[in-house]
């Protein structure tokens, strides 16, 4: 008996879909549905968007050019950057600094007004407002720019690292500088000893405590900056550290034939007729000892304004000393050396000659 077989292939297109809809059909809306859309490009600022679309709310002539600002833009992949977007950054760059400049400005007006403080206490608070003032305005611009801030975290490792080698002097400056403030070593109106390149030694007062470094004025108007870090490792002579009171020293030597008494009561009496010296602490004439050609006193006495000079008021006490002592005939005795020659036999042919040709020429 023979069977006559079906075609697969009619029996396959002549069976209906479940749902009635025709294969082909169902083929191409399967087609049109995998189609991927294309992408648009993103704004690079967000923000920039907002404060468009609210300037064409409030004037359409305005929010025309700021439209015209916005189609000039260049696309890198999928990111949009146009000049309005530019501007916009400016503009809250210069607002940001100028809210930081008046904030900091009116931060000092209020801290200088605070009686309560000294001059160290006023300039740490100055210094700490301001790292805080300018830290807000930094993050409220990056809030009004709209930028998320875990897109910094791809340079914070880069940040870092700059910290580490290229600002690390800043910032020990800067950290040293707020810790001469908090132990009062070193503090605005104090006077220290200067040394310049040369190794030279000079008294000055310090103007004001930077971020970075310390400003010293000598007598002779020159500003030193010096940096911060290195009061805190170095050795500084602060001699209005804990009282204003300094002593100044002032050898003087006289001859062995003079009045030891009356040179103390001139003593006593130059300084009672030099300008800036103490009444109290009281001065004092000290014999030290008995030199080679001289007897050795020391004249110490005290100043309460060394900002003024230490050099000028020595010398202002050595020159009324010197004007005592010549009108009571003391004398200030200078090295003197006697030359002791040993005989021998060249030495005396030499002498026999220089004697000969005198005696020629005498006659």
């Amino acid at each position: 008996m023979t069977t006559a077989a079906t075609p697969v292939s009619d029996t396959v297109a002549e069976s209906p879909s479940p749902d009635g809809a025709e294969p082909t059909a169902a083929n191409d809306s399967a087609v049109e549905t995998a189609t991927p859309e294309q992408n648009e490009p993103v704004e690079a600022l967000a923000a920039s968007e907002e404060i468009r679309e609210g300037l064409s709310e409030q004037n359409e002539t305005i929010g025309s050019l700021a439209d015209s600002l916005d189609a000039m833009a260049i696309e890198v992949g999928s990111m949009r950057l146009s000049l309005f977007d530019v501007l916009v950054v400016i503009g809250v760059i210069l607002f940001v600094i100028l809210l930081g400049w008046l904030a900091t400005k009116a931060s000092r007006a209020l801290i200088s007004r605070m009686s309560r403080l000294d001059n160290t206490q006023r300039v740490l608070t100055e210094k700490i407002s301001t790292i805080l003032i300018w830290a807000a305005v930094f993050m409220l611009g990056v809030d009004l720019l709209g930028i998320d801030l875990t897109a910094l975290a791809v340079f914070s490792g880069a940040f870092g690292l700059a910290i580490g080698f290229g600002l690390q002097k800043t910032f020990g400056n800067l950290i040293s500088g707020i810790l001469l403030l908090l132990d009062k070593s070193i503090k605005p109106g104090d006077v220290i000893s200067v040394s310049d390149q040369a190794g030279n030694e000079s008294v000055g007062q310090i103007r004001k405590i930077g971020i970075r470094a310390i400003s010293v004025i000598t007598r002779d108007q020159t500003e030193h900056l010096i940096p911060n870090e290195n009061l805190m490792i170095n050795q500084v002579v602060n001699w209005s550290y804990s009282s204003r009171d300094v002593r100044v020293k002032a050898p003087v030597g006289v001859s062995y034939g003079s009045d030891l008494n009356l040179v103390r009561e001139l003593l006593y009496q130059a300084v009672e007729q030099t300008d800036r010296i103490l009444k109290n602490p009281k001065p004092r004439v000290n014999l030290m000892g008995f030199g080679d050609s001289s007897v050795d006193f020391e004249l110490r006495f005290w100043i309460q304004d060394p900002e003024a000079g230490i050099a000028n008021i020595r010398s202002d006490i050595y020159m009324r000393i010197w004007e005592l002592f010549q009108e009571h005939d003391i004398e200030i005795p200078f090295p003197q050396r006697d030359l002791n020659v040993r005989g021998n036999a060249q030495i005396d042919r030499l002498i026999d000659a220089l004697s000969q040709n005198v005696r020629k020429q005498t006659d």
